[in-house]
């Protein structure tokens, strides 16, 4: 066994270059597949978000808005294209976030069962109010703390949360019952099948300007106040630990320079703009 004995005769001699041959061949594959994962990404959220999201009326499988910007901007910053599309209903955009047919989601509040199928970004881009919707002639309705909604029928959009405290109290102590759109939420406290609705301030006022309607009003204690983030799918071939970095030092930037105010400027003024068609 000539071959066999000169391996065992001069071991020092060929490891080093076996060594070196597979270091390097793993190196090359580690580069190609970092290379190759991740050349695009697809981010989606909740459609009736006006000035943050909603459908552009030029395209029904595109999203538009401040967010949407963002996802520009971060595109920009990671050096990856981000493609902002409607993936349905919110309901919907999570659960497609959950089968990781979606990579991100621009614009999520914090709970504790959605990190079960993604990672949270921090610091968060924005903050938002979720606020009391009702008829407006319901003067009956008064609204300072939680438990004046205690025995009062509401509504709000299902999957939606208002923050992990407010969302405890409202599962143990409140009547709210979800439903699959705003618009149909609205329908229902229009006609008195609920007293109020739960929903975030902009987003509802924006909404009922694009319908003309006038007979619901805001109230105007919050909720809550809660934090929007973006949100990175679990399943999404993209989430490795150096696109996180990537995204997590992208959105210290733009917390820095306060750059998302100027995109919320923007898509208020777009919005207006399709309103007023």
């Amino acid at each position: 066994m000539p071959h066999i004995a000169a391996s065992v005769r001069h071991p020092r001699a060929s490891a080093p270059h076996w060594a070196a041959a597979v270091w390097l061949g793993l190196i090359s594959w580690q580069a190609h597949a970092a290379d190759g994962a991740c050349t695009q990404m697809t981010a989606s959220g909740n459609p009736e978000y006006p000035p943050f999201l909603w459908r552009d009326p030029d395209n029904d499988n595109r999203l538009i808005g401040a967010n949407a910007d963002l996802m520009q901007w971060l595109a920009k910053e990671i050096g990856v294209p981000i493609e902002v599309q409607y993936s349905g209903p919110w309901g919907r955009v999570q659960e497609e976030t959950r089968l990781g047919h979606v990579d991100l989601i621009a614009g999520a509040f914090f709970t504790l069962p959605r990190t079960e199928y993604m990672d949270y970004f921090h610091p968060a881009f924005h903050e938002t109010r979720s606020v009391i919707w009702t008829r407006e002639d319901n003067s009956a309705l008064k609204f300072r703390r939680w438990s004046d909604l205690i025995g009062v029928q509401g509504v709000t959009v299902i999957n939606n949360s208002f923050g992990e405290e407010f969302d405890r109290y409202a599962r143990e102590k409140l009547k709210i019952n979800q439903v699959a759109s705003l618009e149909q939420a609205i329908q229902i406290v229009q006609s008195g099948r609920a007293s109020y609705l739960v929903y975030e301030d902009s987003p509802g006022q924006a909404f009922l300007a694009r319908r003309g309607i006038t007979d619901v009003k805001m109230l105007g204690e919050p909720v809550a106040r809660e934090n929007l983030y973006l949100t990175f799918s679990h399943r999404s071939p993209c989430n490795t630990p150096e696109m996180r970095g990537r995204i997590a030092r992208a959105l210290y930037k733009l917390s820095r320079d306060k750059t998302m105010g100027g995109f919320v400027d923007k898509a208020i003024q777009l919005w207006r703009r399709q309103t007023a068609k």
